[in-house]
């Protein structure tokens, strides 16, 4: 599936991209799992309920403290009159379990490895932007292989605000020294599509991650796709590296 434009169009479109920008959970790695097992301990302990993979896996893309939220609240819309201490401490304690499962169960998704590779080897700048504590970014990269890949990386709390806000995107190209119009926004969720929108970025928008139940389509990305190796096409960089 590759939505939106033509081929020969969506190549002209690429023509001046030097920079790639990847979110990371729902996007790259399958996380849910051990998000789902660190949430759910973190429950047990404070005496409240488990919840299903598939109830968490709609609670994912906002960062930890507001899938703690979340948790606590039993819904994706969170409990307001939960106190703010409640929740602090809620986190700290889920905190401590995700550092022993950050990637236990977790799995990339299909051509990942593969077209972070080919953009790399013809010289784009690759860079990573996820809502996700930036303490546990090195631990998963490692564990997939792909640290060596990325040039830099940005957590959620790397900055005083984080995606949907274009604060970090612009950041990613302050660093790289390129322009937003030179760069494309990969992710699965509408906050990196908002976020991109709002730097003037291009973005791709894929189908298979966590955005609430929603379709990505509806938030109007330059490109909408259900395999990351779509990318490579529009380049026509698969023949040539395969």
């Amino acid at each position: 599936m590759l939505n939106l434009t033509p081929h020969s169009k969506s190549t002209f479109a690429m023509r001046d991209i030097n920079t790639f920008l990847f979110d990371l959970d729902g996007t790259l790695v399958d996380s849910v799992p051990d998000l789902a097992t660190s949430l759910n301990l973190t429950l047990a302990e404070l005496r409240k309920s488990p919840f299903t993979l598939s109830e968490i896996r709609n609670w994912v893309g906002n960062g930890a403290r507001a899938l703690v939220h979340r948790g606590l609240s039993g819904s994706h819309k969170v409990d307001t009159t939960i106190p703010e201490s409640e929740i602090n401490d809620a986190l700290e304690v889920f905190l401590h379990h995700y550092t022993n499962y950050a990637c236990h169960a977790s799995e990339l998704y299909p051509n990942v490895i593969h077209t972070l590779r080919a953009l790399k080897q013809n010289g784009f700048k690759l860079a990573l932007v996820t809502n996700k504590p930036k303490a546990f970014i090195p631990t998963i990269l490692e564990g997939f292989n792909l640290d060596a890949l990325f040039d830099l990386c940005v957590g959620g709390d790397s900055l005083e605000e984080k995606k949907p806000s274009p604060l970090p995107l612009l950041y990613i190209c302050n660093a790289f020294n390129v322009s937003p119009s030179q760069c494309v926004m990969v992710g699965d969720s509408k906050n990196d599509i908002l976020a991109a929108k709002a730097a003037k970025m291009k973005s791709i928008g894929l189908t298979y991650g966590y955005n609430y139940g929603q379709d990505i389509s509806s938030f109007h990305p330059d490109w909408v796709m259900d395999d990351i190796g779509r990318i490579l096409d529009i380049l026509s960089l698969r023949q040539k590296l395969t």
